[in-house]
């Protein structure tokens, strides 16, 4: 016997609501985060405001215990400011020997004596922040750790000579003097395919037969400094006034065991080259 029409309405709208119900809990239970619909679609939305804002990280100066960034140098001059018949002790054939730059420039020099020091983190302090430093490097010193600055030229470096055994040159006759910078000369070129241009007599000290030398072995200028910053992080001035100028040289030698290490000595050098009005400059570009 066939149902009622009524009764037949009433099993429809019963099934009927049996099937949404299912379809209901089916959705609710794909909600991996136990909320509901709406409440999924806001976490979404925060999600993607997340990925596409990121949280700030540390500036590089920040880092590197620096308040502000060091601004760009100006661009490089248009010649030399050093050239043969410039500053020399004597001679008209002999090479010009430099501490400071004569430039208007708001920019000091920063070199690197030796090559002692190896830390990786000067690398990334040297890349990150852009600096144009000069490495004079001795052979007897840097030993095995070419390598290291293999990675220091990569990141904007250069690599200069200061002799094969850091000997003190002045007096020794021009065979020796000849030996100590040719052979650096070739090791430098041996491992970096480079012939340097800039020479640094160990101890500053040096005279005509170092001139003669130097520039027979293909050097075009010898670099001294104004400026030397010592083991504690002290600047010591060679002569004038006891402050950073346009155009100073800086040297600053292998740290003592018990001083400041390189990155710490860098950033108190640049944080008064900061205070003092002025940034660092590439020496090759002026000298």
């Amino acid at each position: 016997m066939r149902p009622a029409p009524g009764l037949r309405a009433l099993a429809a709208v019963v099934l009927a609501s049996a099937v949404l119900a299912g379809c209901v809990r089916s959705a609710e239970s794909v909600d991996t985060g136990g909320g509901r619909p709406g409440e999924q679609t806001a976490q979404a939305a925060r999600g993607a405001r997340s990925a596409k804002s990121p949280a700030p990280t540390v500036q590089p100066y920040r880092r590197w215990g620096l308040t502000a960034p060091l601004p760009a140098p100006p661009s490089p001059p248009a010649r030399r400011q050093v050239s043969p018949g410039g500053d020399r002790p004597s001679g008209g054939d002999l090479l010009p020997v430099v501490d400071r730059i004569l430039t208007r420039d708001q920019v000091v020099f920063l070199t690197y004596d030796d090559g002692a020091e190896k830390d990786p983190r000067f690398v990334d302090m040297v890349r990150e922040l852009r600096l144009p430093v000069s490495m004079f490097l001795t052979d007897s010193v840097v030993g095995p750790g070419y390598g290291h600055f293999a990675r220091l030229r990569s990141v904007g470096a250069s690599m200069q000579n200061h002799t094969l055994d850091h000997a003190a040159l002045r007096g020794l006759p021009y065979a020796g003097q000849r030996a100590e910078i040719c052979g650096q000369q070739n090791k430098l070129r041996a491992r970096f395919g480079i012939r340097p241009q800039l020479f640094r007599p160990p101890y500053g000290t040096y005279d005509t037969t170092t001139l003669r030398a130097a520039a027979d072995c293909g050097v075009t200028a010898v670099v001294l400094w104004r400026a030397a910053m010592e083991g504690d992080g002290e600047l010591m001035y060679a002569k004038g006034p006891a402050r950073l100028r346009p155009g100073d040289i800086v040297s600053v030698p292998s740290g003592e065991p018990t001083g400041l290490s390189l990155r710490e000595r860098t950033t108190r050098l640049l944080r008064e080259i900061q205070r003092q009005g002025l940034t660092v400059g590439r020496l090759e570009d002026y000298v």
